[in-house]
This record gives C-alpha cells, structure tokens and sequence, in this order.
C-alpha cells in the first residue's frame, strides 16, 4: 500500500524541523523520507523514485540552492518546494529561476506546506494514492523504450538511444502522465537551459527531434501527440 502513495522527501538540516514535517505529511497520506543533506537526497535517488522534494535553503555546505539546480539537471520530473528562513525577495526569485516550483518561508503553518505540496503534485498529474509503483520504470515508447529511472532510452535492438538533456526531460514528463495532456507550460519548465525568448521554439523542435527518434512514422505521430490548445498526451505502445 505504501508504494502507491505519493513519495515526499523532506530536506533540512534541523532534525527536529524535518522529522515535526515528515510526521506530519506522512499522517495526511503521504510516504516521507527525512534526509539531513543533498547528499543523502542523491542517495535516495539512485534507487527510489521521489515525486515532491520539500528543500531547505539554508543548509550549512551545499545550500538547497545548488540542490535545487543539480535536481534540474538529472533526466526527473520531481516537483520542488523550497523552504526559506526570510522573506528575502531574491532568494525567491533564485530559487524559482534554478527550477523550483514554489516556496514557503519559515516559520509556516504546516497545513500551508500541506496545501502547497498537494497542489504540485496535481499538478505533475500524481494524484494522491497512485504515484507509479518503483518497478515501473521501463516504458515501451513508439519504437524504442525508455527508463524512466535513469533516463536512458534503446532502439528495437537494444542498442543505446542518444536523447538530450532536454529531451529526456520532455520525455520523462510525458510518460509519466499517459493518455494525459502535458501543458506546454510545464515542458517549458522541463527546459530550463534553453534562452526565455527561445522558449517557444524550443519546445517544438524538441518534440520534432524525439519524433524522429522513437516514432515508427515521425510524419504521423501516434506516441506523442499535438492536442491543439491543451499541450501533448504521451500514449504507450502496445506491448507484443
């Protein structure tokens, strides 16, 4: 039962902080983990999937900044919530440029938190009580298939597909919402590295290029399609 809740790291350096957060999401029908450090977030991840990361800013050593930026690195579609101990402008404004998704700043009320975190995860499409189970990671793509834990994609031979950063982030957010629109909004969020005014052609031609790679037929694409004013919707392959 526990695997189909959804999974929430709580990232902060005061034990008691996090471990008062943790009780409490997990009480609300949530599966928590506590970690004092990115380091041990990093850990986690090498081997359970996560769909919201709650981080603290101020973090002696690496700060929650340099976290935030090394998640948006990795080929995951993970929602972030930072944690700030001010309410300094600029540490809001770094922190959403570096990728997070919202903030809240302490001291908070733990229903604020609550709200914010199961706000994002309807968001990311992971409503409550049907995360992905950890075993379903490898995804049937047109006519390649796709990791969803690492990232990595293989041809029909099983030879390595080579996918960009940006294209693994489009595509790993696409598959894990199936048969649901994906907002163009949120895979522009998925590509941060490219230039604001590029954005919207960025996009598309991302979308053009992982057709080309995994459609049998890029010219009609049936795996991901255009839904006019809604976005794209990812639809597996059937298995055979």
């Amino acid at each position: 039962m526990a695997e189909t809740l959804p999974h929430i790291a709580v990232v902060d350096d005061e034990p008691d902080l996090r471990r008062a957060v943790a009780a409490y999401l997990a009480r609300r029908g949530c599966r928590v983990t506590d970690l004092a450090d990115g380091a041990a977030l990093r850990a986690l991840l090498a081997h359970e999937m996560v769909d919201v990361v709650v981080l603290d800013i101020n973090m002696p050593g690496e700060d929650g900044l340099s976290v935030a930026r090394w998640l948006r690195t990795q080929p995951l579609a993970i929602g972030i919530v930072m944690l700030t101990g001010n309410d300094d402008l600029a540490d809001r404004v770094v922190g959403l440029e570096l990728g997070a998704d919202d903030y809240v700043t302490k001291p908070f009320e733990p229903r604020e938190l609550l709200a914010r975190v199961r706000a994002l995860l309807r968001r990311l499409g992971r409503s409550e009580g049907v995360a992905p189970a950890p075993a379903d990671t490898l995804v049937r793509v047109g006519r390649a298939r796709f990791d969803r834990r690492t990232g990595q994609a293989t041809d029909a031979q099983g030879r390595p597909l080579p996918l960009t950063r940006n294209e693994r982030q489009v595509l790993a957010l696409l598959v894990q919402q199936p048969q649901q629109p994906v907002s163009r909004e949120l895979l522009l969020q998925a590509m941060r590295e490219e230039p604001l005014e590029a954005y919207d052609r960025a996009v598309d031609s991302c979308i053009a290029r992982l057709r080309k790679k995994i459609e049998p037929d890029p010219a009609r694409p049936a795996t991901i399609r255009t839904l006019h004013g809604q976005g794209y919707v990812f639809t597996p392959a059937a298995e055979g």
